[in-house]
C-alpha cells in the first residue's frame, strides 16, 4: 500500500472548531467525492486532540514544536495507481481543485508553511483487530 501522509497545522486566523469543521465537515466529503478520480481507497483524518497528554509526549521526548492540528492520510493500492490518477488531466485537475478551491480547497485551512507532506509505503507490523477470535 503506497500513503500520502499530510501533517497540517491549521491557519492563525481559525479557531480550533473553525478548522476541524472546515477540514471534516467541507473539504472531507469533496475529498470523497474525487475518490474514483484520484483512485484512492482510503482517506482518513486525524483531528488532535486538546489535551494535556499531548504536551507530556512532546516533553517526554524532548520535541521543539507543537503537535500538528491532524493528519490526513490517503491509501492507494501501488505505486502504479498513484502515478496514474495524478498523471491524467482529471488528476491534474482534481489536485488544483483540493489545494487551491475558494469553497473546498486547502487554502482555506491550512498553513502550508508549516505543514508537511510525503508519500509512504506501509508495512504493517501487528494489527490485532484483524484477528479472529
Amino acid at each position: 500500500m503506497i500513503k500520502f501522509v499530510y501533517c497540517i497545522r491549521k491557519r492563525a486566523d481559525l479557531t480550533d472548531e473553525e478548522f476541524r469543521n472546515f477540514w471534516r465537515d467541507r473539504h472531507g466529503p469533496f475529498i470523497r467525492s474525487l475518490a474514483k478520480t484520484l483512485r484512492a481507497t482510503k482517506y482518513i483524518q486525524s483531528h488532535t486532540l486538546n489535551t494535556f497528554v499531548n504536551a507530556e509526549i512532546v516533553k517526554s521526548r524532548g520535541l521543539d514544536s507543537p503537535p500538528y492540528d491532524g493528519i490526513t492520510e490517503i491509501w492507494w493500492e501501488s505505486m502504479e495507481d498513484f502515478l496514474a490518477a495524478v498523471s491524467t488531466p482529471e488528476g491534474q485537475e482534481a489536485a488544483r481543485q483540493y489545494i487551491t478551491d475558494p469553497k473546498v480547497g486547502e487554502v482555506n485551512f491550512v498553513d502550508f508553511s508549516q505543514s508537511r507532506a510525503f508519500l509512504t509505503e506501509e508495512h504493517t507490523v501487528f494489527d490485532f483487530s484483524l484477528e479472529v477470535v
